[in-house]
């Protein structure tokens, strides 16, 4: 589902991001993460596995004014990067870039909104290419490691968002459950009419209240967009008016 560009950046209505140093390029999931997860009423937003920044600069554009990221990334090309597009961004001092494993990622003030676009292909073999092959795989950080984390940085009231392939929904339910997180919102997103959902995102919280499914068609037709995924998208991307 990432899109393959030749192009060395994205350019969005607000901002652009450069993935020329990065593994992973502007995709479709970092997109829909960036535009589905909710930050209603959030001062503190962790993003895991920034990359590019991306999703952490989709989220400054619609947080309060005075809502701080800090854009977690492990890999040193990519912080790099996700600092330089951070630094061309209006939102400028409210995104902070931090080169760090999440694994001993500490914060003494928990968050409201954690999110991560997570490294997938866990069963996949490894790519030649190293830097490519840490962003894909999470044999380091397993979907286990990355819930724990997160239930230890969340607030009481506070929404932790990801986006994986449908096929690892169930599993991520049930290890979240165990750090006492349950799915509230989930969003199976189909890529062509008739499609069975490749990709899943679910919104996470403390609250055991029962999950809302919805699905999300992204495309009626190769190369042109659901009305519903336009609605989604319409202000981050530049050609929908």
């Amino acid at each position: 589902m990432a899109n393959k560009m030749a192009n060395p950046f994205f350019q969005f209505k607000q901002f652009t991001v450069w993935h020329d140093k990065c593994a992973m390029k502007v995709g479709t999931d970092g997109v829909l993460l960036g535009a589905w997860a909710s930050v209603q009423g959030a001062h503190r937003i962790l993003d895991i596995g920034t990359g590019t920044g991306l999703v952490a600069l989709m989220l400054a554009q619609r947080s309060l004014p005075d809502a701080n990221i800090v854009a977690l990334e492990i890999d040193e090309a990519a912080a790099v990067q996700a600092k330089e597009n951070v630094a061309r961004s209006p939102w400028k001092d409210r995104i902070e870039v931090v080169k760090q494993d999440f694994l001993f990622y500490q914060s003494s003030d928990k968050f409201d909104v954690i999110v991560s676009n997570p490294p997938y292909f866990v069963d996949s073999l490894s790519c030649p290419d190293q830097q490519r092959s840490t962003a894909r795989h999470n044999d380091s950080l397993t979907y286990e490691k990355l819930l724990k984390g997160v239930a230890d940085l969340l607030k009481k009231e506070g929404v932790f968002t990801i986006v994986i392939p449908t096929d690892v929904a169930d599993r991520v339910k049930t290890a979240a459950s165990e750090y006492h997180l349950y799915a509230t919102r989930q969003l199976n997103v189909i890529t062509k009419p008739g499609g069975t959902p490749k990709r899943t995102l679910i919104a996470f919280s403390f609250d055991n209240g029962g999950c809302t499914v919805e699905e999300l068609l992204t495309e009626v037709a190769r190369h042109q967009y659901s009305e519903e995924y336009k609605a989604l998208t319409r202000e981050y991307y530049l050609h929908l008016k």
